[in-house]
């Protein structure tokens, strides 16, 4: 069976361009809490109702401002 993240990744050869926290913190393989905190920081979050969506485009280039060269 296959896990919820290969099945994102696998999503047309593409991931999901927005996730919830618990799809996010999955797919990038952090805590739900460090996740929503890195989204928030990273100014990706959209909230459409009760509903937030962090746009993994925003959050990738984010993170990548922690790369250790």
């Amino acid at each position: 069976m296959n896990s919820r993240k290969e099945v994102i990744m696998a999503n047309l050869g593409r991931a999901k361009r927005f996730v919830r926290y618990n799809e996010g913190a999955e797919l990038y393989s952090i805590g739900v809490t460090k996740f929503k905190q890195l989204a928030h920081e990273a100014k990706a979050v959209y909230k459409v109702d009760k509903i937030a969506l962090v746009n993994t485009d925003k959050f990738e280039k984010y993170l990548e401002t922690f790369a250790e060269y």
